[in-house]
């Protein structure tokens, strides 16, 4: 049967959405009639229980939006079912079935019939014991446990009993998301579609992805159709319906090669192949679009324009310059305490006395020279615009080590990432030693001992700060850290100690495992874990910025910077899920009137690029419009922007999201408004923010499904008379002196102006 070769010129994108489409005989759905009991005993895995105090639960959603919220530690579910004889038949390729269990925050042991199954989707033969420690953070992903026909735990034609232990170290819990079912291994399962994981190349002025269709089975071949259908979002113009055959030899592959000229907006790709046994796979995705201007060979300084530090204090700021290198880098009218190296434009040395220091910075190569002011105030706050940066967590978890830092690190160098005013370089969890290790956690004198993953703290410091680069850290108040590894209870002084030693410049601090030591959940038991480090990092020589992390109880807004915050969190963790942004990011009202220079409000990390929470990377399930919704949406809260994809995996489209200086001038303006909403008209919302220049920002949002038409009227939003009106993310004026502004605006996408 051979090789197959399918050249279709057709657009593709980076937002991915896998759909497997079954015949009923194929598959059984098992996500309704759950029991839920929220207490530990390893009976429940059994048989025969008594289920009389077992509560109906739904899976669809987790058990803290179901009458335990706070609930942490370990809870089961159960479920009977019969599994019918007629789903045997349809075996035909002799590989056996999935039991699908869904999602689980955060780790899950399954039983079947009382035996052992699996957990945490890693399928254990049968008569096998459970590991003892399951809790692995796994929660993004989707637990499937491939069981044989013959497997001596399935009960064909009668009752089954599935049970589900849930382990939840922190926040909320439980299984969640819906689409338990159990479903015959057909040809979708055998053949790997690989373009979930193929990169999308920009090359001039063609969109290219290759990836191949690879039959993984070692016995059939692949057969079928595949159809691909491609139409525009915006103009709803179909591009591409093309239909070719399909026939893979075992083992073997089947080419594609997908090309098409960029376009200026979205298109909808879906492939549908239908399978000659009868099943069949949906996959669809989104094309990139570039709106950002490719950087000049000119310089140009960007960033932010005023920057804090405390007097007697190392300093450390690099100017963020972009342009052709090589390139000299002035400061006029420093202090005597400072100096520039002219040639990485990073100014180092003490910071001066109490005041504002007005400095001129200068940038010249062989293209021309700019020129802009940098207010240096030196005074008791830091962070006085939103820290930008990159954190661990959202793509390598607790598999993070030295060297992933440093990758990370110099790709903001290489990338230019830090010419633009990316700063911050974080370690999230995982670089302490495991709390349940028999290895000693400190040494002789209290001081915090590294695991082998991060040899020399102080030397990686050190390396990041050559590269211009700030150093960040996490620990959490409490006895251990939300992965398990040792926490910073009872020790915060030696930890703030040992950071100043590391040159550390930026600590998150994750309330985790404080909530089983604070006396109970009033205000003072919230505020005390962070007044206590931050008397501990105020004793220490060295700026460290803090960031509380404790998801938004007691409105932490009100209170975060009276305990020492420069930010804190004001939600639970955001995934790469429409709903998960969407619902965090337009959430953000009340708090906007705490929001300012040295405060900020931050709704967690962005979710671009490739994310995976480690090791195991995809890229972010975000659309291309929802990712520009998502990038300008926190720039006009002035949110911290901490990325969190892997940045060895940047592409062009990912770098036009971080690069526009424009878009990123609204997030750094140093006035330090957040947007407020503005307007809720259906679908549509309007959110605007002020401007130091006096202008100000407009977000117009399409949180509808279809492409929409709107019009928004400057007056009716607080901005009197004409204007001028400037497209942010193209850097073009759209016209002059007008108090109206009619937009299209792409599903879940977003028009961001400028009016001044």
């Amino acid at each position: 049967m051979g090789l197959k070769y399918l050249s279709t010129v057709v657009v593709l994108a980076t937002a991915l959405t896998l759909t497997a489409q079954n015949l009923p005989l194929r598959q059984i759905p098992i996500d309704q009639g759950w029991l839920f009991n929220p207490t530990d005993d390893p009976s429940f895995s059994g048989i025969r229980v008594d289920e009389k105090n077992w509560k109906p639960i739904s899976v669809e959603k987790d058990w803290d939006s179901q009458g335990h919220k706070g609930l942490i530690g370990f809870a089961w579910y159960r479920l009977k079912f019969v599994l019918p004889k007629a789903l045997r038949n349809e075996d035909k390729l002799k590989e056996g079935m999935f039991l699908v269990v869904g999602k689980v925050d955060d780790g899950d042991q399954v039983f079947l019939n009382g035996e052992f199954v699996g957990q945490n989707g890693k399928t254990f033969n049968p008569g096998s014991k459970p590991p003892a420690d399951f809790r692995t953070g796994q929660w993004q992903l989707e637990r499937i446990y491939k069981l044989a026909m013959n497997d001596p735990r399935l009960k064909w034609g009668s009752e089954n009993v599935l049970a589900v232990r849930v382990a939840n170290p922190s926040g909320p819990g439980g299984m969640y998301g819906g689409g338990q079912h159990i479903r015959v291994v057909g040809m979708s399962n055998i053949l790997d579609f690989q373009a979930q994981s193929a990169p999308f190349t920009f090359y001039g002025s063609e969109l290219v992805k290759k990836f191949d269709l690879l039959n993984t089975s070692s016995k059939f071949s692949v057969q079928g159709t595949l159809n691909i259908d491609v139409v525009g979002i915006m103009s709803g113009k179909k591009i591409i319906n093309n239909t070719r055959t399909i026939d893979i030899a075992p083992g073997e592959k089947m080419p594609i090669n997908v090309q098409l000229g960029i376009k200026d907006e979205a298109c909808k790709i879906s492939y549908h192949i239908a399978f000659k046994d009868g099943d069949s796979y949906e996959f669809k995705e989104e094309s990139p679009y570039i709106l950002t201007p490719p950087v000049s060979n000119m310089p140009k300084i960007n960033g932010a324009t005023t920057f804090g530090a405390r007097p007697g204090k190392p300093f450390m700021f690099t100017v963020p310059v972009s342009g052709e290198r090589p390139m000299t880098i002035t400061a006029s009218g420093l202090p005597k305490s400072l100096a520039i190296n002219s040639q990485t434009g990073i100014i180092t040395g003490i910071t001066p006395a109490l005041g504002t220091y007005k400095i001129l910075i200068k940038a010249t190569n062989a293209r021309g020279e700019a020129t802009r002011e940098l207010e240096i105030i030196s005074g008791d706050r830091l962070a006085l615009t939103p820290p930008m940066g990159w954190n661990s967590w959202n793509c390598w978890g607790l598999s993070v080590d030295e060297e992933k830092v440093v990758a990370s690190a110099r790709t903001f160098v290489e990338k230019g990432l830090r010419d633009h005013g990316w700063s911050y370089i974080n370690i999230d969890d995982g670089w302490e030693i495991v709390g349940s290790s028999p290895d000693p956690k400190r040494d002789s004198d209290g001081n915090i001992l590294v695991n082998n993953k991060f040899p020399n703290m102080k030397r990686l410091g050190d390396r990041l700060h050559d590269l211009g680069l700030k150093f960040g850290i996490y620990s959490s108040p409490g006895p251990l850290t939300c992965g398990g590894y040792t926490g910073s209870y009872e020790y915060e002084q030696n930890d703030a100690n040992s950071y100043a030693e590391w040159g550390v410049d930026y600590l998150k601090y994750d309330w985790c495992s404080y909530g089983r030591v604070a006396k109970d959940s009033s205000l003072a038991e919230l505020k005390k874990p962070y007044e206590v480090m931050r008397d501990a990092l105020g004793k220490v020589n060295r700026d460290i910025v803090l960031s509380l992390c404790q998801y938004g109880m007691g409105k932490v807004w009100e209170w975060g910077d009276s305990v020492g915050g420069q930010l804190w969190r004001t939600t639970y963790d955001i995934t790469d899920t429409w709903n998960s942004m969407s619902t965090i990011g337009f959430s953000q009202v009340e708090n906007a009137p705490f929001a300012k220079p040295g405060a900020w409000n931050d709704p967690d990390m962005l979710v671009l690029g490739w994310v995976g929470w480690g090791p195991n990377l995809h890229p972010t399930r975000l659309t291309p419009d929802e990712q520009y919704t998502h990038m300008s949406l926190w720039c006009l809260l002035s949110a911290p922007l901490l990325l969190g994809c892997d940045l060895t995996r940047l592409d062009p489209f990912t770098l036009n999201l971080l690069t526009n200086d424009e878009v990123l001038a609204i997030n750094q303006d140093k006035m330090g408004r957040q947007a407020t909403q503005k307007v809720i008209d259906g679908s549509i919302q309007v959110w605007v923010k002020e401007l130091h220049d006096g202008g100000k920002a407009i977000g117009i949002f399409n949180l509808g499904e279809t492409t929409t038409e709107y019009e928004v009227n400057l007056e009716s939003i607080g901005i009197a008379g004409n204007k001028t009106i400037r497209d942010i993310w193209r850097q073009r004026d759209l016209s002059q002196l007008q108090s109206k502004h009619r937009t299209r605006i792409a599903p879940h996408g977003v028009t961001l102006l400028k009016v001044i």
